[in-house]
């Protein structure tokens, strides 16, 4: 599949205009702004509906169905946060505090870009298991639990290393910023697990898996037909305030402005594959893909701006919403769409086959 022409007619769905026309308008100085209650509004939408959805795919494909994928977008999440890291430490020079932040934001989820992952799914006429809304909730914690807990114990180590050149007084005052510190991870997993995000969003899930398709039938109005026009005026928002940070991305530089395309890009496609190999339909490939290459510009800002203050939120907030967002609804989704309907074939998958077919 020549996905050139997927991008381009990528370019001319709804979605897409309205992103670049918030852009514009960002640009020109224009006074158009989303009023704010709507803007609150939308995102909580945008999650009941994704949770609704999701928890009618469990009822009706069992709970049993979901562990293994969720468990290996899990495991990748953890093992790409690590790599980005190493990335950024060592590659891009950046501090401790920058790279563990950065790397959380990118080891994290979009849940903005699920949705238009979503909409770009149903517009090719593909559906995808509607249980990976339950794995973008699960997902949405686990990148910055781990990094904010590999700060703490990186500055734990650094002030005990330090200890034995102070008195005694002062090794009590670090004995109480090394508790302050770790006490951090459990104020994260708080705030990660009751944030109004995850809260609307696994509350739908289980609402969803209780009422089922014959409860949801009396909203499906709301829930179901208004989706893509909620997610049109949302793309107004998210283009308005992308366009105000283009100016801030040459503050990021060179290498977080690659780092920012690249890694989603293996990211994603390691996603599709992994996916294929699990078995999952062509829109859930797309879909897994989408959520190991999406990075997190709406909770990580919540969580790291508290969690690990010493890093800059210019860097990870830029990269992420001013490079990576759209690079991702533009250019990235429809390569994932190509490459995933490359390699799936119908029924029982064995990609290593595929993969080896022509050696042999």
């Amino acid at each position: 599949m020549d996905f050139l022409q997927l991008i381009q007619s990528n370019l001319l769905t709804p979605i897409i205009l309205f992103f670049l026309f918030g852009i514009i308008a960002a640009r020109i100085k224009s006074d158009l702004k989303i009023p704010e209650a709507i803007s609150e509004f939308l995102p909580i939408y945008l999650l009941a509906a994704i949770g609704l959805h999701g928890g009618i795919e469990m009822r009706n494909t069992g709970f049993e169905n979901m562990v293994i994928p969720m468990f290996v977008a899990i495991a990748l999440s953890l093992l790409f946060t690590l790599n980005h890291y190493q990335i950024l430490r060592r590659l891009g020079k950046f501090n401790l505090f920058d790279s563990y932040a950065l790397a959380s934001t990118y080891g994290a989820v979009g849940a903005v870009t699920f949705s238009v992952g979503l909409s770009f799914l149903k517009n090719q006429g593909v559906s995808s298991e509607g249980y990976l809304a339950a794995i973008l909730a699960i997902l949405e914690p686990v990148s910055f639990i781990l990094a904010i807990f590999l700060t703490n114990m990186a500055v734990s180590k650094q002030i005990r290393a330090k200890k034995q050149s102070f008195t005694n007084d002062d090794t009590s005052d670090l004995d109480m910023g090394i508790q302050e510190t770790k006490t951090k991870l459990s104020q994260v997993l708080h705030e990660s697990v009751t944030g109004k995000a995850i809260v609307i969003l696994l509350g739908s899930i289980i609402i969803g898996y209780i009422i089922g398709e014959e409860g949801f039938s009396s909203i499906k109005i709301v829930f179901d037909e208004m989706f893509t026009g909620a997610i049109v005026i949302f793309m107004i928002e998210m283009g308005i305030i992308a366009g105000q940070r283009l100016d801030d991305i040459k503050k990021v530089g060179i290498f977080l402005t690659a780092f920012a395309i690249i890694m989603p890009t293996f990211n994603g496609i390691i996603g599709v594959l992994v996916a294929t190999g699990l078995g999952l339909s062509l829109g859930g490939t797309v879909m897994f893909g989408l959520l190991l290459a999406s990075a997190s510009f709406i909770a990580a800002p919540a969580v790291l701006r508290h969690a690990i203050p010493q890093a800059k939120p210019s860097l990870y907030i830029t990269s992420a919403l001013g490079i990576t967002f759209p690079y991702n609804i533009i250019v990235l989704l429809p390569i994932m769409f190509a490459v995933a309907s490359l390699v799936h074939t119908e029924g029982s998958i064995d990609l290593f086959n595929y993969i080896t077919k022509d050696w042999s």
